[in-house]
């Protein structure tokens, strides 16, 4: 038995050593995977290296020190430990060879088709812009918020953070971010993890209402979690052979639920080559449960299956590869990338990030505007020359250059069925201080307002002035009937009517600023009324009392 106990104690070695390497990189046991190449590369390393040490201390002819190692490792006076050098070196030539072969270089057509883009009209997919559900806040803005909401949270502030996630997603047609509590250091995390994490952050993304959501059962799967809960190792212990993208996304369903939604690529061009992604992974943030589905039978709920920075690359494949690769890099006829920043914009219940268009060349205008949906990867493109974001950034704060503020990167809205970048302007701190329109092709034409409806006054007049007709959101339609509900709220420091007729969906704004609707005060529950309003949104803007 002592004859063999040092075998076996290098066994249990080898096996714990194999164990932790595991246990902490988290490789996926697939082929198209670079940490499974370089996993077995290092273990053929060790292993090779263990044996002629072993063979060398049979023979007597100990290392005495580890500057001798070269000299000691001959491949002449190698023993069975060459041939495992032998096969490393073989498996960084596959390895290069099958880089090299799934590289654009070769493959520039194929990476050029990864992505199918439609050409679209503006006017058409864009509506009028509804200013109660665009997205007004930015991330940072968000996490200011959410980060305030958590400081009034007496109860859970002292054991738990905001993660900096922060999410953009729609639900019940509202857009909103999200973004699950996480453990505030190790020691909270060992005197909470029985219990999980209590809550998560909700953000209306257009009024700016900020909710901690709290839980009847904790979070227990999260990236704040160690050992076997944490998301990561849940994962790859229960999908060994997965590939999942970097990033992973936290989403709630429409009832409030929290899941993780978990990518998997897909490798489209040779070994590692051409990658989107071919399935996602939804796992219930609280049980840990899994449900598998392949990539066009995602449910509608989900919003994130493709990150924004995969579709970027896709589009610029697609912009760039239309003549081959080095056409790409030397001549570059035709070729088309991105802008340096992207949005997102909420439409049809998905969420579209947006992107300018230019050419590589590094000029000062985009040619036209690219929305890719993040659960289909559905890409349309706006062919409209106007000037780019950060151009327009600059103009915006060179009307308030006297302030100092900064522009956040702009929405793309339709404003009277002008292209128009929407921005809010941010002071040194952070927070909002006055909002930004400028028109996308002509964008000497800035008009700036404390309020998003100042902004948006100042911007039609703008528009009046240059000869472009009125910029109200809709059609005048009449509506009569008996009024079912009333209620009061406050808009940017505003009252407002919110009312509701019998029989009817439409939710009827009426702005108690406005003169001529005044009247509105006299009227109660269960009388008839009669009002014209724009045929835009809903809740949609009255115009006049009949």
């Amino acid at each position: 038995m002592k004859k063999y106990l040092p075998k076996i104690i290098l066994i249990v070695v080898a096996l714990v050593a194999a164990f932790l390497y595991y246990y902490i990189t988290l490789p996926a046991i697939n082929i198209h995977s670079i940490g499974t190449w370089w996993a077995v590369l290092i273990a053929l390393i060790v292993v090779s290296v263990i044996l002629e040490f072993r063979k060398r201390r049979k023979e007597h002819k100990r290392i005495e020190h580890i500057s001798d190692l070269s000299f000691h490792f001959s491949f002449k006076e190698m023993g069975i430990a060459k041939y495992g050098f032998y096969l490393v070196g073989i498996l960084l030539m596959v390895l290069l060879i099958g880089s090299i072969l799934s590289s654009p270089i070769i493959n520039a057509k194929k990476y050029q088709q990864l992505m199918t883009v439609e050409e679209r009209n503006f006017t058409e997919d864009i509506t009028s812009a509804d200013f109660n559900t665009i997205p007004i806040l930015d991330k940072d803005s968000a996490a200011l918020l959410g980060d305030r909401k958590m400081g009034s949270m007496v109860d859970m502030v002292s054991q738990f953070e905001v993660s900096e996630d922060y999410a953009q997603i729609n639900v019940n047609n509202r857009p909103v971010r999200v973004a699950p509590l996480v453990y505030a250091n190790p020691v909270k995390w060992l005197t909470n993890q029985s219990s999980g994490i209590p809550a998560y952050m909700k953000i209306d993304m257009a009024t700016q209402n900020t909710e901690c959501i709290k839980l009847p059962e904790g979070i227990r799967y999260s990236k704040s979690e160690y050992f076997n809960r944490n998301i990561y190792r849940h994962l790859r212990f229960k999908f060994p052979t997965f590939i999942f993208d970097e990033q992973i996304f936290f989403e709630i369903d429409d009832e409030g639920v929290p899941y993780w939604i978990c990518p998997v690529k897909a490798f489209k061009i040779g070994l590692f080559g051409g990658q989107t992604i071919g399935k996602v992974v939804v796992c219930n943030a609280i049980d840990g449960s899994c449900t598998v589905y392949d990539v066009e039978d995602v449910p509608q709920w989900i919003d994130k299956v493709y990150s924004a920075e995969l579709l970027m690359e896709l589009y610029d494949y697609y912009g760039t590869l239309k003549h081959g690769f080095f056409n790409s890099v030397l001549g570059q006829r035709d070729c088309l990338k991105t802008t340096d920043g992207y949005n997102y914009i909420a439409l049809n219940d998905d969420v579209w990030v947006y992107s300018g268009v230019t050419s590589v060349s590094g000029d000062q205008s985009n040619v036209g505007f690219v929305l890719m949906n993040q659960r289909t990867m559905e890409t349309r493109f706006y062919t409209i020359e106007g000037a780019t974001e950060n151009s327009a950034m600059s103009s915006a704060q060179g009307q308030v250059q006297h302030l100092g503020y900064q522009a956040t990167f702009p929405l793309l809205l339709n404003i009277s069925g002008e292209p128009t970048y929407f921005m809010a302007l941010k002071d040194a701190a952070g927070l909002v201080k006055m909002y930004a329109m400028v028109n996308i092709q002509k964008y000497q034409w800035v008009a700036t307002g404390d309020t998003i409806k100042a902004c948006q006054e100042a911007y039609s007049e703008l528009l009046s002035s240059n000869g472009i007709s009125s910029a109200e959101t809709g059609q005048e339609e009449e509506a009569s009937g008996v009024i079912k509900n009333m209620m009061s709220v406050i808009l940017e420091g505003n009252s407002h009517i919110y009312l509701t007729l019998e029989g009817k969906d439409i939710i009827f704004d009426i702005d108690m600023t406005n003169n001529e609707l005044i009247e509105v005060i006299n009227y109660a529950i269960g009388d008839r009324i009669t009002l014209i309003y724009q045929e835009s949104s809903n809740p949609v803007t009255v115009t006049k009392l009949k």
